[in-house]
């Protein structure tokens, strides 16, 4: 077997590489084999059977009954209590970087598994309105079935519903690591530590961004590429970010923002019922049922098809 040219040098290079993890005092690896991280693949998995806990015969097993459901729900719900428990612990494991005996994180963990499942019955009822949301928001949508099969708006709700639930319990790591899995998947950003009201609909999506510390109303409607986001960072006297401050906007019940449109702050209220054009950058409060329009210069078009 023909030899790389860069064999001979591999030796040098991978004992420069490895100089580099205790070098400048930031960690930026692992290498500890008893703080094992959560792991995505175990997430993707978590969230793939509640999806087919929250919309049975939409995903996972098709041709339920009357008469199997039950049977078919408690046994994925098992399955989930045994994933989800052991990664519950590993990202508590992980984060008080083991320290069990102060953590205690083996109790902390089925008290948390136990009150997420307790939960699930709301969540579901939750995202049956977010299902209808997108179906009365969307006059291209046939029917329900579409919206769960196939659009990435209520995709990206359902985890985030999921998520926010383990985060608002406490669980590091883990919720994030099943936002940005949606994210990866759909084009959109929703921290999980963001708090939205029922009915929610994410029209198209791409590109949304919903930052951590968003309050959202009821009956919300947002298109493609709007962001939700902080205008500033507050930082300590040492110039260190704040955090867990209030830095993303709060928006009213019925607020309708069109794509685009950029609303940053913590101290930035979207009124009830106000509509935010597409385009806009808004970092001042809006009063309720206004209109916040961009105004261009309009294009003219010729007969001739030619911009004049």
């Amino acid at each position: 077997m023909k030899r790389h040219p860069l064999s001979d040098r591999l030796r040098e290079i991978t004992s420069r590489v490895v100089e580099t993890y205790d070098s400048g005092g930031i960690v930026a690896h692992n290498i500890d084999p008893d703080l094992r991280l959560p792991s995505r693949e175990a997430a993707r998995r978590i969230l793939e059977m509640l999806f087919a806990v929250c919309y049975p015969g939409y995903h996972g097993v098709q041709h339920l009954t009357e008469e199997n459901v039950a049977f078919h729900v408690g046994a994925i719900l098992d399955s989930v209590a045994d994933e989800l428990s052991e990664q519950v612990y590993q990202a508590f494991f992980f984060d008080c970087r083991g320290r069990e005996e102060e953590c205690n994180c083996a109790a902390r963990s089925e008290s948390v598994v136990d009150s997420f499942f307790s939960s699930l019955p709301e969540l579901r009822r939750m995202l049956i309105f977010d299902v209808q949301a997108a179906y009365d928001g969307d006059p291209a949508a046939s029917n329900l079935a579409e919206i769960i099969f196939a659009y990435p708006g209520l995709r990206a709700v359902t985890v985030y519903r999921l998520a926010h639930e383990l985060h608002r319990l406490g669980v590091p790591l883990l919720p994030r690591i099943m936002t940005e899995w949606a994210h990866s998947e759909t084009g959109i950003d929703i921290h999980p530590g963001a708090r939205i009201g029922k009915s929610f609909f994410i029209d198209h999506g791409t590109g949304v961004v919903i930052g951590e510390t968003t309050d959202i109303g009821e009956n919300v409607k947002i298109y493609q590429g709007v962001t939700l986001g902080a205008l500033s960072f507050p930082k300590d006297e040492r110039g260190k970010i704040i955090r867990g401050a209030k830095r993303h906007p709060t928006l009213g019940d019925g607020v309708v923002i069109y794509a685009g449109a950029t609303i940053l702050g913590g101290n930035t209220m979207i009124g009830e019922g106000a509509v935010i054009g597409g385009n806009t950058w808004v970092i001042d409060s809006v009063p309720p049922y206004t209109k916040v329009l961009n105004e261009t210069k309009s294009v003219r078009i010729d007969q001739n098809g030619k911009k004049a």
